[in-house]
């Protein structure tokens, strides 16, 4: 069954057509990778789903809920979440103050989240969960801005799946993350909750084929192909589209 859908869905910048006639189906559950050469449009959809770009045409379902219209606070609280390719993280806070004011935020603490991270034992174990669950349970007490990349991304992981979406969206969650922390970043990414449907966009292939149950083909702005990660591998319009880059299931 569907969790998120578009159809028809089309964004125009004057007389560039950035996305057309994408109709998207990502089933509840899944991992879904969103894949394409640069300049495919990748990052536009990812905006028109989260609301931070309006579609010239086109609609967006999200759980059976047409979700065209609305802002990208309302599509959070409906249980939509993204990161985002540059972090957009408090580099002054550490990691609990940031998961603190996310789920604070979430139960509509506002301004007061430091006083309900302080009172609720409820509250304060939630928070702690999700550190430890990224990775980042030593680091908690530590400025974002002294963290390594790999745990900074990991982090903007953390404060997303804080606000408990049934949708999370990755925008290319591995760029910049050095090699020797790629282990532990991509096993924390694989271990993400199974009811946590999760679409996926990134030009790592390695990751796509390891994560992935399902792949689409975005190509100048339309969707090109969309199956199983064995039969994008082996489809000869794919190898077209990316010119020769290699592409193994």
């Amino acid at each position: 069954m569907p969790i998120l859908e578009t159809f028809g869905l089309e964004k125009r910048f004057g007389g560039i057509v950035a996305t057309r006639d994408v109709s998207l189906s990502v089933e509840k559950g899944a991992r879904h990778a969103l894949i394409g050469p640069n300049g495919a449009g990748k990052t536009t959809i990812i905006n028109l789903l989260t609301g931070v770009l309006r579609p010239t045409a086109g609609t967006i379902m999200l759980d059976g809920k047409n979700i065209t219209a609305l802002p990208p606070h309302a599509r959070v609280r409906l249980g939509m979440a993204r990161t985002f390719q540059i972090n957009q993280l408090f580099l002054e806070l550490s990691p609990l103050e940031t998961i603190g004011l996310a789920v604070s935020e979430r139960l509509g603490a506002g301004s007061d989240w430091w006083r309900v991270v302080g009172s609720n034992p409820a509250v304060t174990g939630e928070i702690v969960a999700v550190l430890e669950r990224f990775g980042l349970a030593d680091v908690m007490h530590a400025r974002t801005a002294i963290l390594s990349y790999g745990k900074q991304r990991l982090l903007e992981i953390a404060l997303a799946f804080a606000c408990r979406p049934q949708v999370l969206l990755l925008d290319e969650p591995a760029a910049g993350v050095p090699e020797a922390e790629r282990h532990e970043f991509l096993a924390t990414i694989a271990a993400l909750p199974e009811e946590v449907t999760v679409l996926l966009i990134e030009h790592d292939m390695d990751l796509v084929f390891s994560f992935a149950d399902r792949i689409s083909v975005l190509v100048n702005g339309g969707l090109l192909v969309d199956g199983a990660p064995e039969d994008v591998a082996r489809d000869p319009r794919v190898k077209a589209a990316y010119l020769g880059e290699e592409l193994d299931a």
